[in-house]
C-alpha cells in the first residue's frame, strides 16, 4: 500500500479560461491544474503560489479554498489527496522556464475540458473546475489545527471529497 499523496493545486480563472499545466505524467501527455508538494514550514497557500510560479511562469493571488479531494487511482490505489485553492491571476512572465517535465502553460475553457477528459491527469481537474464555477468555498477552518499538513493526512482524509 503506498502513502497517500498529499499536493495543493489552483483553480486559476482569467478571461473565462483556466490556466493548465501540459506535463508528462504517469507514463503519457496529460492537463492538469498547477500545484504540487508543500514543502516544509511552507503553508498551503504559499505552496500553491510557488508551484503556479515554478510550472506556468505566472503570478497569482490565493483566495478561497475550494475543497480537498481524494481520488484514488484505479489501478495502483494509491491515494492522491488534493488540496485545491480559487486563485487571482495577477500577470505571465513568458521569459521564465516552466518546471521540469511541463511541456507547456494552456489556457482553456471549461468545455474544453470536458472534451479532453481523457488526457486529464485525473478526475478530480475537471471537477474542481466544476465546483469552482458552481461557487463552491471552503472555509480554510476545515485545515485549522492539523498543521503540519503532512502529518494530520488522516484528518484531511476524513473530510475530502471522493472523487
Amino acid at each position: 500500500m503506498y502513502p497517500t499523496d498529499l499536493t495543493v493545486a489552483a483553480v486559476i480563472a482569467h478571461e473565462d479560461k483556466y490556466l493548465l499545466v501540459e506535463e508528462y505524467a504517469i507514463g503519457r501527455r496529460v492537463f492538469s491544474q498547477p500545484g504540487g508538494h508543500i514543502e516544509a514550514d511552507e503553508s498551503p497557500e504559499q505552496a500553491v503560489i510557488r508551484e503556479t510560479l515554478e510550472e506556468t511562469g505566472c503570478t497569482i493571488e490565493c483566495e478561497d479554498m475550494i475543497g480537498v479531494y481524494l481520488w484514488i487511482h484505479p489501478q495502483t490505489r494509491q491515494q492522491f489527496l488534493r488540496i485545491i485553492y480559487a486563485a487571482k491571476f495577477i500577470s505571465c512572465d513568458e521569459t521564465l522556464p516552466l518546471d521540469r517535465g511541463v511541456i507547456s502553460r494552456r489556457w482553456m475553457s471549461l468545455q474544453d475540458l470536458r472534451d479532453r477528459k481523457s488526457v486529464l491527469r485525473s478526475p478530480a481537474v475537471l471537477r474542481c473546475v466544476e465546483d469552482y464555477v458552481a461557487g463552491q468555498r471552503q472555509s480554510d477552518a476545515l485545515l485549522t489545527g492539523m498543521i503540519p499538513l503532512q502529518q494530520n493526512v488522516h484528518k484531511i482524509l476524513a473530510a475530502a471529497d471522493l472523487v
